[in-house]
C-alpha cells in the first residue's frame, strides 16, 4: 500500500466530500482528472495499469504518475489547511496578540501593549501553551522598565515557573519516544528486556515528576506510557486508579475540545484497561463516551478509531454472554481495507476465537485459512505475542477438527520456533500448557480423571485470578472444558465470572 492510498483510507465520508469540493474549487480547467482519480482510489480495487486506462484510455504512465503526484500534494495541502482552521485557532490568536503588542511597544504605546499581552497570557495559560507563554513573558520582561506599575520580580518568577513546565513537557516527550521505541522492539522484534526497570530509570533520568502541572499532550503521553507498561507486564490492575484519576484532571483542561484525538485515545486506554481487569460494565461506559466523541466534529476522528472501538466493544460483548452480537459486529469489519492493519489482524483473530468458542469450527477454520502471510510479516505488523496466540489457536482448532497429522506438525513447529523466546521472557507456562494440550489429544480418555486434574493443578504457578490475563484464562478454559466435559463458551464465561469485579 503506497502513501497516497494509506492517507485516503483515513478519510471519513465527510472528509472525502470536503476534499472533492476543495479540488473542484481549486481546478481551473474542466479536463482536470484529479477528482476522478480520487474517486477511483476510494474504491481501492484497481491497480495502476487499470487506473491509467480508465483515466486516459491508454497506458499514459507519465501523465498518470504526474497526476498522482499532484493529487498527493493537494491532499497534504487540504489536511494542513483543515488542521490549521480547526486545531490552531487559539495559537494563531495568541500569536496575533504578541505581534500586535510588540508593534505597540516599538511605538512606545506601553499601556495598550501590556493589556494585549495580558489577554495573550490568560489565553495561553488556560491552554497550557508553554512555548507561547515563554514569548509573552520574554516580551513583558524586556519592556518592564517602561511600565513602572509592573512587578518585574513577579514576572521573572512566572517566566522561570513556565520554563520548568515547558522543560517537563519536552522531557516527557523524550521519555515517551524512548519508551515507545523499547516497546516496539519488544513487540515487533522480540527483544527481551526488563521493561519496568527501563521505564523507571528513564523517568528518573529525565526528572519526570508526575505531580506537576502538565499540558494536555503531556498528560496523554503519561497515560500512554502507563498503558504501555501494563501491556508489557500484563499488570493492568496496578495502573487502573492512576488512569482514571489522571483522566479526571484532564477533564479540567480548557482546551480539551481542541485535543479531541488525544481525548479519544485516552478513553480507549481506560476502556481497554477496565476490560483487561474484567470490569466489563465500566469498560462499556468509557466506550460509550469514546463513541460519543468519535461522532463529534463531523466525525473527524471516527475512521481513525472505528476498528479499535468495535474490537473492544465486541470483546466486552463476547465475555458478557452476548457472543452473537460480538460476531455480528466484527463480521463486516473482517474483510475491509484500513490503514490500521494491526487492529484489522486483531479483529480477524478475535473473530476466529469467537467462532471457536461457539464450536462453529467450519467458520473458524475458513477465516483462519485467510492468514496466509509468513510469521515474519505478521510479527512486523502485529507483534510477537499476536503470532504466538495465532499458533496456539491453530493447534487447538486442528485438535477439534481431528486433523491429527497437522496437530503433530504444528506442535513441533511451535516448540522449534517459540520455545527459546518464551523461556527468555519467563513464559514457560505456555510450553507447560502445550504439554497438557498434547496429553488431551493423545489420551482423551484420561482427561476427565482425577489424576489429570491433579496434574494440571500442580503444573502451573497460579497467580491471583483478578490479575490473570483474560486471554490466558480463555486458553485455560479450553483445558477446563475438556476436564469437565462441558461446552467451551459456557466454561469460559463461568471461569471469567468467578473473577469479574464489576
Amino acid at each position: 500500500m503506497n502513501n497516497l492510498n494509506t492517507i485516503i483510507l483515513t478519510f471519513s465520508s465527510e472528509d472525502q466530500q470536503h476534499f472533492i469540493n476543495y479540488l473542484e474549487k481549486k481546478n481551473k480547467r474542466n479536463d482536470t482528472k484529479n477528482v476522478q482519480l480520487f474517486k477511483y482510489l476510494l474504491q481501492d480495487d484497481l491497480n495502476s495499469n487499470e487506473l491509467c486506462y480508465k483515466l486516459y484510455g491508454n497506458q499514459s504512465k507519465g501523465a498518470y504518475h504526474a497526476l498522482r503526484k499532484r493529487l498527493y500534494q493537494s491532499i497534504i495541502d487540504f489536511i494542513a489547511n483543515t488542521s490549521l482552521q480547526e486545531e490552531k485557532a487559539v495559537d494563531m490568536q495568541i500569536i496575533k496578540y504578541i505581534l500586535a503588542a510588540r508593534t505597540c511597544l516599538q511605538n512606545k504605546q506601553y499601556k495598550v501593549a501590556y493589556k494585549i499581552l495580558d489577554k495573550a497570557e490568560t489565553l495561553a495559560t488556560e491552554h497550557h501553551l508553554f512555548p507561547l507563554l515563554n514569548e509573552i513573558y520574554h516580551t513583558k520582561i524586556q519592556y518592564a522598565y517602561a511600565h513602572p506599575s509592573i512587578d518585574i520580580n513577579q514576572l521573572i518568577s512566572k517566566f522561570k515557573s513556565n520554563q520548568k513546565k515547558h522543560q517537563l513537557e519536552d522531557q516527557l516527550n523524550i521519555v515517551y519516544a524512548k519508551i515507545r521505541q523499547t516497546l516496539n522492539n519488544m513487540t515487533y522484534k522480540g527483544d527481551v528486556v526488563d521493561f519496568q526497570t527501563i521505564l523507571n530509570n528513564t523517568l528518573k533520568e529525565h526528572h519526570i515528576n508526575i505531580n506537576e502541572s502538565m499540558s494536555f499532550k503531556s498528560l496523554y503521553q503519561l497515560v500512554a506510557i502507563t498503558s504501555f507498561s501494563a501491556f508489557a507486564t500484563n499488570d493492568y490492575l496496578k495502573i487502573e486508579p492512576f488512569l482514571i484519576n489522571t483522566y479526571k484532571s484532564i477533564l479540567k483542561h480548557k482546551n480539551i475540545d481542541k485535543q479531541m484525538f488525544y481525548h479519544i485515545q485516552i478513553l480507549y486506554f481506560i476502556a481497554n484497561t477496565l476490560f483487561r481487569n474484567k470490569k466489563f460494565s465500566a469498560s462499556l461506559q468509557y466506550l460509550k463516551l469514546m463513541h460519543k466523541y468519535m461522532n463529534e466534529k463531523q466525525k473527524k476522528h471516527y475512521n481513525n478509531f472505528k476498528l479499535k472501538y468495535n474490537l473492544l466493544l465486541s470483546l466486552n460483548l463476547n465475555f458478557t454472554n452476548k457472543q452473537n452480537d460480538a460476531i455480528d459486529l466484527l463480521t463486516p469489519l473482517a474483510t475491509i481495507k484500513h490503514a490500521d492493519i494491526e487492529t484489522l489482524l486483531d479483529i480477524r483473530l478475535s473473530l476466529v476465537m469467537f467462532y471457536f468458542q461457539k464450536n462453529d469450527l467450519k467458520k473458524a477454520s475458513n477465516l483462519f485459512s485467510k492468514f496466509y502471510h509468513t510469521d515474519k510479516w505478521y510479527t512486523e505488523k502485529a507483534g510477537k505475542e499476536w503470532v504466538i496466540k495465532k499458533h496456539l489457536i491453530d493447534i487447538l482448532l486442528q485438535i477439534e477438527l481431528k486433523n491429527i497429522d497437522l496437530v503433530e506438525s504444528r506442535l513441533l513447529s511451535f516448540k522449534r520456533n517459540h520455545s527459546k523466546y518464551l523461556k527468555s521472557i519467563n513464559q514457560q507456562r505456555a510450553l507447560t500448557y502445550l504439554t497438557l494440550v498434547e496429553d488431551c489429544y493423545k489420551t482423551p480418555e484420561r482427561v476427565t480423571s482425577e489424576a489429570f486434574k491433579n496434574k494440571v493443578e500442580s503444573a502451573f504457578m497460579w497467580i491471583d485470578k483478578t490479575r490473570e490475563d483474560i486471554f490466558v484464562m480463555s486458553f485455560y478454559a479450553w483445558l477446563k472444558s475438556k476436564m469437565e466435559n462441558k461446552p467451551l463458551y459456557t466454561t469460559t464465561l463461568n471461569l471469567i465470572k468467578t473473577v469479574t469485579l464489576v
